[in-house]
């Protein structure tokens, strides 16, 4: 495997630990409320049971059917290893992190988790090794319309909203504050990620250029 592939899948990697770590503090922090898609399946999980990770994948199955149906494509490997590694990996941090006491730990938590996914989604998305399922459907879109990703990400996590909010998904500002922001992390965040990314494979290439040169000599 080159070490260009593995830098993709490292970025890709952290990008899906980091997404999957703001979701939990987020979740944490609910008291303010939560992100969209989370309130969906924190209400799912209340009316139903399971578990948020659980409802997560469940839902990424869906998304990722719809999307083939729509596109005539198969999924690539990485949508469906982010559409089951989040999942598992929320579980795994919504056990670990305990829930702050005070209303300070809770609005500091939920901002830091905010950030956090802005970030982990702009690195995993620019490894363009497949987008998750909700992040597909997003970028293709994008591509169809046009449109800026802040703009259709506020679109589709809004009607997210309508429906988990109808479950009973616990709802606050901190929703509002998510759907009109996130989309603007992104914005900053996956330029950022693809640029650096891009100048670790320059200089990758640049190296292996330099090693077979020296071979020659």
């Amino acid at each position: 495997m080159s070490r260009n592939y593995l830098l993709r899948w490292l970025f890709f990697m952290t990008g899906l630990v980091l997404l999957a770590l703001g979701v939990s503090l987020t979740i944490k922090g609910q008291r303010l409320g939560i992100g969209p898609w989370d309130v969906l399946h924190v209400g799912l999980f209340q009316q139903l049971g399971l578990t948020v990770g659980t409802w997560s994948i469940i839902m990424g199955v869906l998304i990722i059917g719809v999307t083939v149906i729509v596109t005539k494509k198969p999924p690539r490997v990485g949508a469906v290893l982010n559409m089951v590694l989040i999942g598992i990996f929320i579980d795994v941090f919504n056990f670990l992190i305990s829930e702050p006491s005070t209303l300070t730990g809770v609005i500091t938590v939920f901002c830091i988790g905010i950030v956090v996914m802005g970030y982990g989604v702009g690195i995993y998305v620019s490894a363009n090794l497949g987008a998750g399922p909700r992040d597909t459907v997003m970028m293709m879109i994008v591509e169809k319309t046009g449109w800026s990703i802040s703009k259709v990400r506020r679109g589709i996590e809004l009607v997210v909203l309508v429906i988990g909010l109808s479950l009973g998904g616990p709802v606050g500002v901190g929703t509002l504050i998510m759907a009109l922001f996130l989309g603007s992390i992104v914005n900053v965040s996956l330029p950022q990620s693809t640029l650096l990314l891009q100048r670790l494979l320059d200089q990758n290439n640049a190296t292996n250029e330099s090693h077979l040169a020296s071979k020659k000599l």
